[in-house]
């Protein structure tokens, strides 16, 4: 059994990366509402480019070069970090599409839906670089619980976005159409259709079918209670049964009938939009330097594989492949405790070249090594119950490390086994420093703490501002890992 102190934590989430993520979500946040200020746009040049989508018809459009230029200059530096991130996806992305009978350049929908960021969480609790809501993550066959999220799995969750825009696609004989049905719903696409005045006669019924038919079989208890998000938002994220898809009219089945569609108030600004800026992303992640950007560099994501079957940490795993647990966690996304669930089986990305020798190793391993832990001393006063809050895990996990350990009263100064394969992130328990065992400040100079309660719609930017402090001492102060959104009620510890 290996024993963790503070000081030995590997750097699995780093405050780098979490700094990475609130970056990009704000270059994401900025996209949805952009202004590109004045500046050139480069005439569109397509001589010398595949397309795979139709780009060369919409490439003027007014809304298109709207987009050219807010990513050219408003939103040039957020850009230039999704091309560059793209670089490892973008071959997977495009194979798995195109295994789909979809485009691949329809996968750019990646970059404008999340700069191809795992680590995603929109303000309606989306996730990953798809920005699967949990309904629609689990109705394509992703896993989402407290141990692992496959939303945040690029290869898993890239296989459940290509195969939900392919039933789009199917459904609406659109690519156009399916794209802006993955924004803001079936549901809500059918309807704004069926209202549209066409030349002929358009087949209402089977354009403006009840979600709630479609739905009717998704078990609306998987949805979180908590989650708060608007009747378009749980649409755009309904599995769509292959059973229910209706024979739309030619009419209306056309790309040409999106830009119809987005000329009329029928959908939402940001879904007017959704078409434009994706063409505007493929024309300049497929001709750079045209439009200002360095060809991004990089190589494609590879990796080898090794099968577990009980808990594993992955900063075991690192030790064995020789390298990071940071390299490993960026391989594993989807492990949010940076483990694998117990007694179960599940498949560890390593590094290249890592697969043999890792294998080798991690046979001749105790069963007793594969997962580290913490030690917590228990404080006067302190109960199971709040020092498994503390860690953010069940108290029958603590309880069943420390079966000799009186549950209903930990005496003060007993040394308790904490699981680390339980905690939600190395980062959050490197925050946790002055509750895992060891030196802690006593007297005048100890650290106090206000309690703050999450009202709706809340940011923690914005409660790091209203009490003065920095982001990075409120996730600190509450061990909250980089991907955890906030809920109203939540209550957080104020660092003085």
């Amino acid at each position: 059994m290996g024993v963790l102190t503070d000081s030995a934590l590997p750097a699995a989430v780093s405050p780098a990366s979490a700094a990475t993520a609130e970056r990009d979500a704000a270059a994401l946040n900025a996209l949805a509402a952009a202004d590109p200020g004045i500046g050139d746009v480069p005439a569109f040049d397509g001589q010398g480019v595949r397309w795979d989508i139709d780009v060369i018809s919409y490439a003027t459009h007014p809304r298109v070069q709207y987009y050219l230029s807010y990513f050219q200059h408003s939103g040039r530096h957020g850009m230039a970090a999704f091309l560059t991130r793209g670089v490892r996806y973008e071959s997977l992305i495009r194979r798995r599409f195109e295994d789909e009978g979809l485009p691949g350049d329809l996968g750019y929908l990646a970059l404008i839906e999340s700069g191809y960021s795992n680590e995603a969480v929109s303000r309606a609790n989306a996730v990953g670089m798809w920005q699967f809501m949990r309904a629609t993550g689990r109705g394509y066959g992703l896993r989402v619980d407290s141990w692992v999220d496959e939303r945040r799995d690029p290869i898993r969750a890239t296989d459940a976005a290509a195969r939900h825009l392919r039933d789009l696609r199917d459904r609406f004989g659109s690519l156009y159409l399916a794209a802006a049905a993955y924004n803001a719903g079936a549901g809500k696409v059918s309807r704004s259709l069926g209202k549209l005045q066409w030349e002929e006669p358009v087949i209402t019924d089977t354009l403006t079918e009840d979600l709630h038919t479609l739905g009717a079989d998704l078990d609306e208890e998987s949805l979180d209670s908590t989650e708060s998000v608007d009747a378009d938002t749980l649409e755009a994220n309904v599995p769509i049964a292959p059973a229910a898809i209706p024979n739309a009219t030619p009419v209306a089945t056309s790309d040409a009938a999106f830009f119809r569609l987005a000329g009329t108030e029928l959908l939402a600004t940001e879904t007017q939009d959704y078409v434009p800026k994706l063409i505007a992303a493929a024309i300049i992640a497929k001709n750079p330097a045209r439009y200002g950007f360095a060809p991004p560099s990089g190589h494609s994501l590879s990796y080898d594989s090794l099968v577990v079957h009980d808990a594993t940490g992955l900063d075991v795993i690192a030790r064995l492949a020789g390298t990071s647990a940071a390299q490993v966690r960026e391989l594993n996304p989807q492990f949010l405790r940076l483990a694998t669930p117990p007694r179960a089986r599940a498949v560890i990305r390593l590094p290249a070249g890592t697969g043999e020798m890792v294998a080798l190793k991690y046979s001749a391993l105790p069963r007793s090594a594969r997962v580290r832990y913490l030690l917590h001393t228990v404080r006067r006063r302190e109960t199971l119950s709040t020092i498994a809050s503390r860690y953010h895990l069940p108290a029958s996990e603590i309880r069943a490390a420390n079966p000799r350990v009186d549950a209903s009263r930990p005496r003060a100064g007993t040394r308790l086994i904490i699981p680390a394969a339980g905690v939600p992130s190395m980062l959050a328990m490197r925050a946790a420093g002055a509750h895992i065992s060891g030196p802690r400040p006593r007297g005048p100079g100890r650290t106090t703490h206000a309690t703050h309660r999450v009202r709706r719609g809340e940011t923690l930017t914005a409660i790091a501002r209203r009490y003065r402090v920095s982001v990075t001492a409120i996730r600190r102060a509450n061990a909250l890992p980089p991907q955890l959104a906030l809920r109203p009620g939540m209550r957080l510890r104020i660092p003085a």
